[in-house]
């Protein structure tokens, strides 16, 4: 079953978000985001949370939050 929380974080860029984002790009990856990709708000090393490419985000249950794939991968346990 889909977690409604899930879904409230994911967003398709349109051409409104597209404009938003453009200039910061990915705070994951650093690449720019392009029309269509669903880009979803994610914690990671940075303040805050910020837009990701949903590929570079894991879903994290325990905190209802995604999470950079990177600093999901390192922590302990």
């Amino acid at each position: 079953m889909k977690d409604p929380r899930r879904q409230k974080l994911t967003v398709l860029v349109d051409l409104e978000k597209l404009n938003l984002l453009s200039p910061e790009g990915c705070a994951a990856c650093g690449r720019p985001f392009t029309l269509g990709e669903t880009a979803v708000l994610a914690c990671g090393p940075w303040e805050g949370v910020r837009h990701v490419h949903e590929s570079e985000a894991v879903w994290d249950a325990s905190r209802a939050a995604f999470v950079d794939r990177r600093s999901f991968l390192s922590r302990p346990g």
